[in-house]
């Protein structure tokens, strides 16, 4: 398995992490099997959405930001329940073929580690499964 080190910057943000996990792929040499991305943390998750606009990006953590108040009437002594949940609807894992080693991504898909309660030095795992 390998790790990803991350230092985020801002309480919310989107950070295309699709060089760093292509970097690894290649590595491995692999050319065809899965790749899996897992956040091992409870306010960050990962998710796999347009990297071709980065208004995208921006409209995802806006609407985060309406359906999840930070101001909510919320009972976690810790003050970050907002973080919690939006990194429970985005999910902390997600998985992508791998085929003539290369990412199986859309012509348009990107890989972000989505930030929810930074800024925070941050890890991100990702273990690469030949096919048999």
């Amino acid at each position: 398995m390998d790790k990803i080190q991350i230092r985020t910057h801002s309480r919310s943000e989107f950070i295309d992490i699709t060089v760093e996990i292509d970097k690894i792929i290649r590595k491995s040499g692999m050319k065809e099997g899965v790749c899996y991305v897992y956040v091992p943390h409870t306010t960050a998750a990962v998710t796999i959405n347009e990297n071709a606009d980065p208004s995208v990006q921006k409209d995802i953590l806006n609407e985060l930001n309406t359906i999840v108040p930070w101001d909510g009437r919320y009972t976690h002594m810790e003050g970050n329940s907002a973080a919690h949940i939006k990194s429970t609807l985005v999910g902390s894992s997600a998985f992508i073929p791998i085929t003539g080693g290369r990412l199986a991504l859309g012509t348009w898909q990107g890989i972000y580690f989505c930030e929810f309660d930074g800024p925070k030095n941050r890890e991100i795992y990702v273990q690469t499964v030949k096919s048999v």
